[in-house]
């Protein structure tokens, strides 16, 4: 999951770039064709010592040296100099605050050709002041488990927050931003980098309600402040009406009465059993009762009136800012600055995509029916597939798969993460010349003792980037995996330094101007870049510690891919090192920030990737990939089905964000949307009783840009078979391919559309404008994973 990171102003205040990936929707897997075994010969960093500091707990504790003690130095959290206690925060955000204050009286002040042309740098700043400490007090927000640390981000995060509220009544940075994009002298002397930046800061500023009229401005905030209720409000409160029914012990007689543990209640009438959650998935799957299934299936589907109503205000009020930033839908307004560009270029896609995937669903159909004959013995009259048979059929199904293969799954044995670590190290230097290197961490640079650092090191330019991983579980720590970025890449100017030394005299300015946190100098350039600094966060087992033979911490395959996935966030962070801020790593198009990390998912699979690091943790056996052929075949049954249903849930999202909710005939009404659009792309009938939009969350956080998953797997498979060979003879670890990615798409962050970088990276013109065409294109291409 793609954490948020705010940018400068946006009608919602923040600019958010979060793409979440694991609620909802889990990605499929690809079958990768065999290839060479590749060298695993030892790089310059790469040693045990990567696969040590994760595998053996004894090591990391010798390895990161003594914890805080009475006479040791506290350094910052993430070595950040105010951080040392929680207090710090305060100082932290109230001098930053200062900052800012001084850099909008430059922009406001600039006069000269000279000083206007510095106003995308001067802004660019801004933005990086505001987000030095919104992005931490959010990761803190949320990980920290010190109650201290946490109310003072919360503390600080407000400050900021109101600073930005008073910057969003100031129309005079657009003015001065406005008068320099369009003053031909000042834009001859930007950087192709520096116009990135002004564009994509005005169209934040336009966002913001910025030039309305007083009584409209003042509405604009007051539709804001509803839509952050009630989106909270509807996200809070996803269940469903009926949260268990009785089933009685003939219905439940397949079930497996484990199961019955985890049931809310018993009665002389059967058992209660939950209609959401594990135990509702489980019993689906197994119960025979089609009926039984049937009922479930609906009551685990209809939400409160009281819900829908929720919803129903949530978008219009949604659409109501869209039309005061003078947009007829919210979709409009939110695809602007997308690849789509437009709801029309979407449903292009979809309708592109929902055609390619029809053979796929006919053939997974046909499969089930099959079985459901078998079952019921009756050739006659089972002519369909009903919305409650597929779980159950496709578990039958998934189930003769692995009967046939008789392997046991012990994959888990291969994948110790310290050896996935490494992998990932031996990975990116065959790809792009840089490896993961183990950092002691200081007192009071981590949140944890289980926390790793790691320093990113290039072959060429040294160290460039830091990445923090806490990855092992531990009470009320959230499951859910996630990248944060705390710190973008950014050059510190010159004058930069000049300002520290003159505010700060009795300080080094390289750690005044980064807050103590890492920076580089080019030996050759000199010039001094404040680096990407990075969170990973996992839950996966620890060590285990108590038997007599202590085993590191193992990963099963789906684990594998969540952090090739997650690693797929960090490397775009890490080489996205631009010069600005506001375009570095991920801060690109939402519909473009998901690429990197799909892609990676497609490495997690390879062979020849697998053979770099894939080895029994006790024999050193290398894993037999027969193990993993197995293991995706199961995977990739079903994937037309839930392509289908991702389908229809990016067509709701599209229509639920477009001017209907408040020009609907006779009244908008959220489950006749989702119905009709059910009724046309679906391969099985929903039952007329259900309103399952109470239960999609994701409306809430993508707001008309839910199709930017399914759009960037299509891509990714694309890039996969077009650049990589689809890993045949070794071309998912071949340089060249990896500096092809690098140079087209990865360096360039956020400032370069995202069509240039597809069409220099596959070679196809067709893609360069975008635009209607192009998003039908990547639709044909689909994603058969």
């Amino acid at each position: 999951m793609l954490k948020p990171s705010c940018r400068l102003l946006q009608a919602s205040i923040l600019r958010s770039s979060r793409v979440p990936t694991s609620v909802v929707y889990t990605p499929f897997r690809r079958l990768a064709v065999p290839a060479a075994r590749a060298s695993t010969a030892p790089q310059k960093h790469d040693n045990n010592t990567l696969r040590n500091v994760f595998d053996s707990s004894s090591f990391w504790r010798d390895f990161r040296g003594p914890c805080h003690s009475g006479t040791s130095p506290v350094h910052g959290l993430f070595a950040n100099r105010y951080l040392t206690h929680a207090d710090g925060f305060i100082t932290f955000s109230r001098e930053s605050v200062e900052k800012c204050q001084r850099l909008v009286a430059r922009v406001v002040q600039a006069s000269s050709v000279q000083e206007r042309c510095l106003i995308p740098r001067l802004l660019d700043r801004l933005s990086d002041s505001l987000c030095r400490v919104l992005d931490i007090a959010e990761f803190v927000r949320s990980t920290h488990p010190d109650p201290d640390f946490q109310q003072a981000s919360n503390q600080a995060y407000g400050m900021l927050f109101e600073f930005m509220n008073v910057l969003n009544t100031t129309p005079d940075l657009k003015i001065k931003l406005e008068d320099a994009l369009a003053d031909p002298q000042v834009g001859a002397k930007w950087t192709n980098e520096e116009r990135a930046v002004a564009q994509i800061l005005l169209r934040d500023f336009s966002k913001s309600a910025i030039d309305l009229p007083k009584e409209k401005r003042q509405a604009f905030v007051d539709f804001s402040n509803e839509i952050s209720r009630l989106g909270t409000k509807f996200v809070k409160d996803m269940r469903p009406e009926t949260q268990a029914i009785i089933l009685s012990s003939r219905q439940l007689k397949d079930v497996d009465p484990l199961v019955f543990e985890y049931a809310s209640a018993r009665s002389f009438t059967g058992i209660a059993i939950p209609t959401t959650g594990p135990v509702a998935a489980t019993t689906s799957r197994s119960m025979k009762d089609a009926n039984a299934r049937r009922e479930l299936y609906i009551a685990g589907r209809i939400a409160p009136r009281t819900q829908l109503q929720t919803l129903q205000d949530f978008l219009q009020a949604r659409a109501k800012v869209a039309n005061l930033s003078g947009y007829s839908s919210y979709a409009k307004m939110n695809l602007a600055d997308k690849l789509a560009k437009s709801p029309i270029a979407v449903q292009s896609f979809l309708d592109a995509l929902s055609t390619d995937n029809r053979g796929q669903i006919r053939q997974e159909m046909d499969e089930l029916l099959v079985l459901k004959k078998l079952e019921t013995d009756d050739a006659g009259t089972s002519t369909q597939i009903e919305a409650w048979d597929r779980d159950y059929y496709q578990a039958q199904q998934a189930e003769k798969q692995r009967s046939r293969s008789r392997r046991p799954d012990f994959m888990c044995a291969y994948f110790s993460l310290g050896t996935v670590m490494q992998g990932l190290s031996r990975l990116f230097t065959q790809l792009y010349g840089v490896c993961l290197v183990p950092v002691p961490i200081a007192p009071g640079e981590a949140w944890n003792p289980d926390v790793r650092r790691l320093d990113v090191i290039d072959e060429t330019a040294g160290r460039i980037a830091v990445l923090y991983c806490d990855l092992f579980a531990r009470p009320d720590k959230s499951s859910n995996p996630a990248h944060f970025t705390l710190r973008c890449s950014r050059r510190i100017d010159p004058s930069e330094l000049e300002e520290a030394a003159t505010l700060h005299p009795d300080l080094d300015p390289l750690q005044v101007v980064n807050d103590g946190m890492a920076v580089s100098r080019n030996p050759t350039t000199k010039e001094v870049y404040q680096l990407p600094t990075i969170a990973l966060v996992c839950d996966f087992q620890a060590n285990n510690s108590h038997q007599s033979v202590v085993e590191p911490s193992l990963l099963s395959f789906r684990d594998l891919q969540t952090l090739f996935h997650e690693m797929g966030h960090a490397i775009h962070s890490i080489i996205g090192r631009t010069a600005h801020h506001v375009v570095s790593g991920t801060r690109c198009a939402t519909d473009f920030a998901e690429l990197p990390s799909v892609l990676m998912e497609h490495f997690a699979a390879d062979p020849t990737v697998l053979s770099l690091f894939a080895r029994h943790w006790q024999t050193d056996a290398p894993l037999p990939y027969e193990m993993v052929a197995e293991r995706l075949a199961i995977d990739r049954k079903g994937q037309g089905v839930e392509t289908e249903h991702q389908i229809i849930l990016a067509l709701l999202d599209q229509a639920y964000h477009s001017d209907l909710p408040l020009c609907m005939p006779g009244g908008f009404d959220s489950t006749a949307v989702f119905h009709s659009i059910h009724d046309k792309y679906g391969s099985v009938r929903e039952p007329r009783e259900t309103s399952v939009q109470g239960f999609f969350g994701h409306l809430v956080e993508y707001g008309g840009t839910y199709y930017s998953y399914l759009f960037d797997r299509a891509i990714a498979g694309r890039v996969w078979d077009v650049v990589f060979d689809g890993g045949r003879d070794g071309g998912a670890v071949k340089r060249e391919r990896g500096e092809r990615f690098r140079h087209e798409v990865l360096k360039w962050g956020g400032s370069r559309d995202g069509w240039e970088c597809l069409a220099g990276l596959l070679r196809d013109e067709r893609l360069r404008d975008g635009g209607e065409e192009a998003m039908r294109l990547v639709g044909e291409w689909g994603v058969k994973d």
